[in-house]
């Protein structure tokens, strides 16, 4: 296989405004059709919740797409207003952290994965990851970080606080928790402890008893956005532990009044990850009079046509 050098990088995407956009979504809803027109409600959804002030705007999904060049429009929805909370997982900083340093590169699902483990190589989907730009390379980064928290004082962190603090030293335009500090977005990583950071938050504490990650606080946190919201709304991609809790959240308040799922799960197997908006208004996680909408789609196919819509329609 060709190394690391003769292999091609993975880049981030930034989605830009297009009028051929808004115009070819536009054309697709009108056109009826399947997952063409759910594209467009989705969208069309997304622009409503950009214009109403008094919504406060959850955007969830899981870490696989930050390890592509979809991070670049994850990046722009929180520079361009279009989301005010993220809850993510672990390995959403684990990408970040690796990719602010060093290269992802382009692979294929069938690619041979023993040869892979041989060379030096995890694959994720049709992404590469040299080992040593991922678990070895956190690593590196992660552990001084922690000490000069400690040094500085710092015992306990909620993973809002400690997303916050690690996107001020990633400092760089691409990194989405150094945008989501710089715009002054929450980061909530409920499943903190499973990934690598997590990895190294565990490692450190083991020479440093007193060092805690406090979840309460982070619901405290949650508590107060959600209560303090006239209107939530969230775009949800993908399932898991992400999804539940910003549903989860927004039960306490009557649920979420617009909620917009781009997903591939299917629900038959009662998963949440599989689970439609329905099932979520008999929980009362989503108002009976919500403006919802479905998409049944792979996110790094669909969300820059969203968010290119959005950006033209609102003229950010």
């Amino acid at each position: 296989m060709k190394r690391g050098a003769d292999l091609r990088t993975v880049k981030d995407m930034h989605s830009v405004r297009s009028v051929e956009v808004v115009n070819l979504l536009d054309r697709m809803y009108e056109a009826g059709g399947f997952m063409a027109k759910s594209l467009s409600e989705v969208a069309r959804i997304v622009v409503t919740m950009g214009r109403d002030s008094r919504c406060t705007k959850f955007l969830s999904f899981p870490a696989a797409p930050v390890a592509t060049g979809l991070r670049g429009v994850l990046v722009e929805m929180v520079n361009k207003g279009l989301v005010d909370v993220i809850v993510t997982t672990c390995g959403t900083l684990d990408h970040d952290v690796a990719r602010t340093y060093a290269d992802y590169y382009h692979g294929d699902f069938q690619m041979d994965d023993r040869k892979l483990h041989r060379e030096g190589y995890h694959r994720l989907g049709n992404i590469l990851l040299p080992l040593d730009n991922y678990g070895p390379l956190i690593e590196r980064k992660v552990q001084p970080f922690l000490s000069r928290l400690y040094s500085g004082g710092r015992r306990s962190l909620s993973s809002r606080e400690f997303c916050r603090e690690l996107g001020e030293v990633l400092d760089s335009n691409d990194s989405l928790l150094c945008a989501a500090s710089r715009k002054k977005v929450p980061v909530f990583v409920p499943g903190i402890m499973d990934g690598a950071v997590g990895s190294q938050l565990w490692l450190f504490a083991q020479q440093h008893r007193d060092f805690r990650i406090d979840v309460i606080q982070d619901q405290n946190d949650l508590s107060d956005l959600v209560y303090g919201s006239k209107r939530t709304g969230a775009v949800i991609i993908g399932g898991g532990i992400s999804k539940h809790h910003v549903l989860w959240w927004n039960l306490f308040k009557g649920g979420l009044d617009y909620a917009c799922y781009i997903t591939t799960a299917a629900e038959y197997d009662g998963s949440l990850s599989g689970a439609q908006v329905r099932e979520a208004i008999s929980w009362g996680k989503v108002k009976e009079s919500a403006k919802t909408a479905t998409l049944y789609a792979e996110a790094t196919a669909v969300l820059p046509l969203i968010v290119s819509y959005a950006l033209t329609k609102l003229g950010r």
